[in-house]
């Protein structure tokens, strides 16, 4: 009984193992639905950032030599100096000083002038009355005397105001004093010099108001 199973279980071991050997049977491969290749969406290329020159680069480009872009470079502002508050003070009080005299000066130089067409006006009348007086024959009528009292009185009145005669004269001719009129020989008077005053001349704080008329001396005659 034994060797009967033995038997009967042997065929079974080398069936299982023809089994295990034996390839299964092919199947029929399912056809897979080819897909189409769907395209990637373009993409646009990023344009590449602009890098910065270097320094050497433009130094180059330039032509400046690191030494010259150093002197080139840009140099903080220094902090402003204070200002010299002494000395400012000092140049406006002299300034100030100065306008103050200039301004007295100029007013005192204009009161002098401004009765410079009044006191020049007067002048004809002095002359007349001189003229008058030289020709009065009686010096010691009342009229006379009277018309004495004016002239005294106009002449004083003109040098209060600065405005004193000229004595010609005798006197060598000063073109910047005198205006000759004539020119006359004369035996007493030597040659160029005034021999008669026809308007007599004036001066005013020593400037020429009126010149005199004269009359120069030739010399001797023939």
């Amino acid at each position: 009984m034994e060797t009967n199973e033995q038997e009967n279980t042997t065929p079974t071991t080398e069936q299982s193992a023809a089994e295990r050997t034996t390839p299964p049977p092919e199947q029929d491969a399912v056809p897979v639905p080819e897909q189409e290749a769907t395209p990637a969406p373009e993409q646009e290329a990023a344009p590449a950032p602009e890098q910065e020159a270097a320094p050497e680069d433009d130094m180059q480009a330039s032509g400046e030599s690191p030494d010259e872009a150093a002197d080139t470079a840009e140099v903080p502002p220094a902090a402003p100096a204070e200002p010299d508050w002494k000395g400012m003070y000092a140049r406006t009080m002299a300034d100030f000083d100065n306008f103050r005299k200039r301004t007295a000066r100029d007013r005192e130089e204009l009161f002098k002038s401004a009765a410079t067409d009044i006191l020049k006006d007067l002048l004809p009348t002095v002359d007349n009355l001189a003229l008058a007086l030289d020709k009065a024959t009686d010096k010691e009528d009342p009229f006379v005397k009277g018309v004495q009292l004016v002239y005294d009185g106009l002449v004083k009145m003109l040098a209060d105001h600065g405005a004193v005669p000229v004595d010609s004269l005798g006197e060598p001719l000063d073109t910047n004093f005198h205006e000759a009129i004539a020119t006359l020989p004369s035996p007493e008077v030597p040659e160029g010099h005034v021999m008669t005053e026809v308007k007599r001349g004036w001066l005013l704080n020593g400037k020429v108001l009126r010149v005199a008329q004269v009359v120069v001396s030739a010399g001797k005659g023939e």
